[in-house]
């Protein structure tokens, strides 16, 4: 079995696997829409699909109010996992 690292309290990774980056883009937005998050980390699938990460807040809720600059700022542990290339 393999070991993995948490993300930090109150985050969560998210992983999308579509057909398309478009598709992979819709799906990382609309999370966007409910939960503060890092911008996303896109990598080429094994079958030519989009494999998108991203790493939400789940105790700051997405809103009007927050700024680019806040909204791209990458929370601490987050990177491409041991299982990726």
């Amino acid at each position: 079995m393999e070991t993995q690292t948490l993300p930090s309290l109150g985050h969560a990774e998210v992983r999308i696997i579509a057909h398309t980056p478009e598709a992979a883009r819709a799906v990382a937005e609309a999370l966007r829409g409910c939960f503060a998050g890092a911008e996303q980390r896109s990598y080429p699938g094994l079958d030519g699909d989009t494999r998108l990460h991203l790493t939400v807040d789940t105790l700051a809720p997405a809103g009007p109010t927050r700024t680019w600059l806040a909204a791209s700022l990458t929370p601490s542990g987050t990177g491409a996992h041991s299982d990726e290339t």
